[in-house]
């Protein structure tokens, strides 16, 4: 079964997502806001609209949307009209949400750095960068890209 890729798949996955959940139990949303932000800080040159950002971590738009509110009332986020179609709104990480992604980063990357201390920083480099294109894919394969 060690060399089953559902089986390691779904070791590595539950692992992880353990961390996450730990890293962001206080924070609204749990492992879905950790998603959400890690997202918003990738695109800051760029904000999103919901619906993108829905798009983006795989969430249900009308799951985003209480989601949203929940950290936009934890002020984690914020929501600005977009000015290109009034009807959507870009989605904005604020300082605080931020300073709370910084924290569960390290929490998770120490959760990383367990999971993966049989691997060399050469190994670690090619496992996620492997990783990354394998996601890449499903995610085009899932939004029918």
């Amino acid at each position: 079964m060690d060399n089953d890729l559902v089986w390691a798949i779904r070791m590595i996955s539950g692992a992880l997502r353990r961390a996450a959940a730990e890293a962001a139990e206080t924070l609204p949303g749990g492992s879905r806001a950790y998603l959400v932000l890690m997202a918003l800080a990738e695109t800051e040159d760029n904000p999103p609209t919901q619906l993108e950002l829905a798009g983006r971590v795989g969430l249900d738009r009308t799951v985003m949307t209480y989601l949203l509110d929940d950290l936009e009332g934890s002020g984690l986020v914020s929501r600005r009209p977009n000015p290109k179609d009034r009807r959507s709104r870009h989605v904005i990480l604020t300082d605080e949400g931020r300073s709370q992604l910084l924290r569960m980063q390290t929490d998770v990357a120490a959760a990383e750095s367990q999971l993966l201390v049989e691997l060399s920083e050469e190994e670690r480099a090619q496992f996620r960068g492997l990783l990354a294109r394998v996601a890449l894919t499903s995610q085009r394969s899932a939004l029918g890209d």
